[in-house]
């Protein structure tokens, strides 16, 4: 390919990616846009970017424009049409419509695997096999058999399934959450994290890991990706801890636990918070409060840790002349401190709902986008970091929207042939109507799943499926919620398949079975805060009960700091199990707090 069709090329995906931003910010102010428009259309503006833009080879290229054109067509079919369809409930009728759910359901199926590999689209067509064929089955796990028109209708051309709420999610907030996160990071937002947490810590001994918590704790808010979150701020604290003679396998370690705990950080708690709203009911800034001192113990608990193994192994502190002036960390702050602000302002003093706030917070991001840390201005850097948010939000929403469209066909097919039910009832009978028990069976669900599906699919799954049993042992939705949520994240550190762990690494070159072990210890809160939010549920009630939850986190923070340096510290036999038993007492024993 020469220069120009180069050229030409990149061009085409800038062009792309503005229209999906421009496309999901105007749906925010366009009044309302039926579903069955504004769904479509998402998936239609996703498509190009997974079966073509990421495609590796010649032959994935062809291959994936021709699904798209096919796709495309269906697509327009369904819009075109969308006041007929919606006459049929959910009922395909004649042969093209329903080579028409064919096509749809194998596109989603194919862009899922090209985005993420085969674990999640091979758990929906297992899915979708139950649905057809499950009449067959005898037993308790049978079902009565679904008219394939009404089965895959109720899928294509109705409010369930492809375009059902969980898409709508992805549709008006995450896709519009995921625009704001390309805009900061596309300019000096990323390094304003890295300064500010770099004075914070630095200057404290192991500072170097604790500027990467800091750090990842801030740009995971905005990232969602434990992955993503190690490969960037990685890329700057992994080799200054290793400068300092921080241990590779501690260096990989701190960077993994540190870039997974961003997911369960508020503001963003990337796409898990959005899908919590639309699943739980309950308001966005009430999950944000909930999710707060949680999140708060489980980067306190890494810190102790930190702490610990600095008595270990001397770690030193970042050089006073390799931190930044304060008046560079100022302005550079500014750069993600100013979005953050019109987000916040907008949503608690404005009143408004997340992504009309988080549309002024992207505003706030592009006008930041024509300075630098110097505040002078540069047309070329400018037009560069705007093809970077161009391709960057194009790409990502694109991801996003695969895994939630076949995340939908699964929950889908539980609803509709009541497997769902079913589970719930075999999670209630093998956990002999214990809370505790069914808690452990979820947990074990989430790990499993979580090794092979997103963390927000993995939640999505889980929650479908257990969340009901979960209620009827006596957790409150947001409860049950939260604590699923945690577990879906075990993946990131837990062996076998941990990919923040392989990832860290790989960048620190050692053995990812070491630094996987070693954050399993550091990141010992994120196995022991959510059964803690069980046994002490004011913690996440610091809208409606502040004292009482600032006592638990309290409690817990007490508890969860012995646990931490009893398991890493350097200490006599005798003193580490004073201390985790000790930690476990103060995390699990009830007692009464203030109202």
């Amino acid at each position: 390919m020469d220069q120009s069709s180069k050229r030409a090329t990149h061009f085409l995906w800038v062009a792309l990616g503005a229209l999906s931003i421009g496309f999901h910010l105007w749906l925010i102010f366009s009044g309302l846009i039926p579903n069955l428009y504004s769904r479509p259309l998402h998936m239609a503006l996703a498509m190009p970017w997974i079966l073509i833009f990421i495609a590796k080879t010649r032959a994935a290229r062809w291959s994936g424009g021709f699904i798209t054109v096919l796709a495309l067509g269906c697509i327009a079919y369904i819009v075109a049409n969308e006041s007929d369809l919606s006459d049929q409930y959910g009922s395909l009728e004649g042969t093209p419509q329903i080579i028409m759910a064919f096509i749809l359901i194998a596109t989603v199926l194919e862009m899922a695997r090209r985005a993420i590999g085969w674990p999640l689209p091979l758990i929906t067509v297992l899915a979708l096999a139950y649905g057809l064929f499950g009449s067959h089955l005898s037993g308790e796990f049978g079902h009565p058999g679904l008219p394939i028109e009404s089965f895959l209708g109720t899928m294509t051309i109705a409010e369930g399934g492809l375009w059902g709420s969980l898409t709508g999610v992805s549709v008006n907030i995450v896709a519009i959450f995921v625009i704001m996160g390309a805009v900061l990071n596309a300019g000096e937002a990323g390094q304003g994290f890295m300064n500010l947490a770099t004075t914070a810590a630095g200057r404290l001994k192991g500072g170097a890991a604790k500027v990467s918590v800091l750090s990842s704790a801030l740009f995971g808010s905005i990232s969602g990706s434990a992955s993503a979150n190690v490969a960037s701020t990685g890329a700057i604290t992994l080799p200054a801890m290793r400068k300092l003679g921080y241990p590779p396998r501690l260096a990989g370690a701190v960077e993994a636990v540190a870039s997974s705990g961003g997911q369960i950080m508020p503001p963003l708690m990337g796409a898990g918070a959005f899908v919590m709203v639309e699943l739980t009911g309950v308001p966005y800034t009430q999950i944000m409060a909930a999710a707060a001192l949680p999140a708060v113990l489980y980067f306190l608990t890494v810190w102790v840790g930190i702490n610990a193994y600095a008595s270990r192994h001397d770690l030193a502190p970042i050089a006073a002349d390799q931190q930044p002036s304060l008046r560079v960390v100022l302005i550079t702050a500014g750069f993600f401190a100013i979005p953050f602000a019109v987000l916040l302002e907008r949503m608690f003093i404005g009143g408004y709902t997340p992504q009309y706030a988080a549309s002024g917070a992207i505003l706030a991001g592009f006008l930041l986008l024509l300075l630098d840390a110097k505040l002078t201005f540069d047309l070329r850097r400018t037009v560069e970091r705007l093809e970077s948010v161009a391709l960057s939000a194009g790409r990502q929403v694109a991801v996003i929207a695969s895994i939630i469209l076949c995340a939908g066909l699964i929950i889908s097919v539980l609803a509709q042939t009541g497997l769902g039910i079913k589970i719930t009832s075999l999670i209630l009978s093998a956990g002999g109507n214990s809370l505790w028990a069914a808690l452990l069976l979820t947990a074990a669900a989430c790990l499993i799943l979580g090794m092979e599906v997103p963390t927000t699919a993995a939640y999505v799954i889980c929650i479908s499926v257990a969340g009901p049993a979960l209620g009827k042992l006596g957790l409150e939705p947001l409860q049950a919620h939260l604590f699923v949520f945690w577990f879906a994240l075990l993946s990131t550190i837990t062996p076998p398949v941990c990919g923040a762990v392989f990832i860290a690494a790989g960048m620190v070159g050692e053995n990812w079975l070491k630094v996987a072990f070693t954050a399993m210890a550091l990141g010992i809160g994120l196995y022991v805060i959510p059964l803690g939010m069980i046994a002490n549920p004011a913690l996440i009630g610091l809208a409606e009960t502040p004292i009482a939850a600032i006592f638990s986190f309290v409690k817990m923070a007490v508890g969860l700091s012995a646990l931490s340096y009893g398991l890493i510290a350097n200490r006599s036999l005798w003193q580490r199990a004073l201390l985790l038993g000790g930690g476990l007492l103060v995390v699990f024993f009830p007692l009464a707090v203030p109202g």
